[in-house]
């Protein structure tokens, strides 16, 4: 377990972040050689458009149990001990069936998370979007986990599909996917993506006054020479 102090969490950074979008934060961390894109997880829930979500992950895996009406104790207390603007990532990829829908997405709303990620499938989505709640899953199923998985551990470095992910790493997530960015980079990447993101705007306003694009793209650009 990852005893992460998430009073250490850098919020300054993580409001910078939230200016930009998941393709800026992406493009500045392959510049220093992090992926950190999870593959196949997507938008179920509610974003408003342009609406992100970022902030200080907590974690949760689950593994295969045939038990049945099994307690749901470990991921009922991540949900209940998140921080504030804080995002809960769920490892439910052992076996089929669906851990999270409008029952911990209610939780989780009310303890303050900014979104649930999940790697595996959700449910009950037209209740979760009646609570305006980021929902991200890899699909859908109305299948449970009773019978087939449990959650065991919570606080604990994930491997999603080889983008490994420790409490207390910041995510960065909006309707066109979700980036991991290791916590020790975050104030980094805030720099470049303002940078970067400044010199996109500046692109956009000239193309908008009508300058062709192949005269402003890359940023930077001042025209032909």
């Amino acid at each position: 377990m990852s005893a992460y102090d998430y009073n250490n969490v850098n919020w300054d950074a993580i409001k910078r972040l939230s200016r930009w979008y998941s393709g800026d934060i992406h493009d500045v961390m392959d510049n220093y050689g992090f992926y950190g894109f999870l593959d196949g997880i997507t938008l179920h829930g509610v974003l408003k458009p342009g609406q992100v979500v970022c902030g200080p992950v907590s974690t949760v895996r689950y593994t295969p149990s045939t038990r049945k009406g099994q307690p749901q104790d470990v991921y009922h207390g991540a949900i209940d001990a998140v921080v504030k603007g804080g995002i809960i990532l769920v490892d439910a990829s052992c076996a089929e069936g669906s851990g999270t829908g409008e029952l911990m997405s209610t939780g989780a709303k009310t303890a303050g998370a900014a979104a649930t990620i999940v790697h595996g499938t959700v449910r009950d989505l037209a209740e979760v979007r009646k609570l305006d709640y980021p929902l991200f899953g890899r699909g859908v199923s109305p299948v449970g986990v009773s019978g087939r998985m449990e959650p065991t551990e919570a606080q604990v470095e994930l491997d999603i599909k080889g983008v490994k992910v420790r409490p207390g790493d910041v995510i960065f997530a909006d309707i066109s996917g979700v980036v991991v960015i290791p916590q020790e980079l975050v104030a980094v990447i805030a720099d470049e993506a303002d940078r970067n993101g400044e010199g996109e705007a500046k692109c956009r306003e000239r193309i908008l006054s009508g300058e062709k694009l192949r005269d402003v793209w890359p940023v930077g650009s001042t025209g032909p020479v």
